[in-house]
């Protein structure tokens, strides 16, 4: 059976908007990589959110061998896995410089 559509919606208080982006993190314990989701996005919530993220991530503690990179901006792909998520680099140097 097939799974039903539900809408993902962006993690920002208030915000209804369907979510285009995804916050997350490279994260690794030595053996296991995946992406740490820090939040959903729409395009007008994405500065708020990414920069809350990064707050968030200096607050993060880790263990010995545990390796956590910058958030980044992911395309959100539904259905899809995340390392195959497109990586958005063009709109983190945009949202860095302005």
């Amino acid at each position: 059976m097939p799974m039903s559509q539900y809408p993902v919606l962006c993690y920002a208080p208030g915000c209804n908007a369907p979510a285009v982006y995804k916050i997350a993190a490279k994260w690794s314990d030595g053996i296991t990589k995946e992406l740490k989701t820090y939040s959903l996005a729409c395009a007008e919530c994405l500065r708020p959110l990414l920069a809350l993220a990064v707050t968030k991530r200096t607050q993060c503690r880790l263990t010995a061998g545990e390796t956590l990179e910058a958030p980044g901006i992911y395309e959100l792909n539904r259905g899809g896995r995340d390392r195959a998520l497109a990586r958005r680099t063009d709109l983190e140097a945009e949202l860095r410089h302005s």
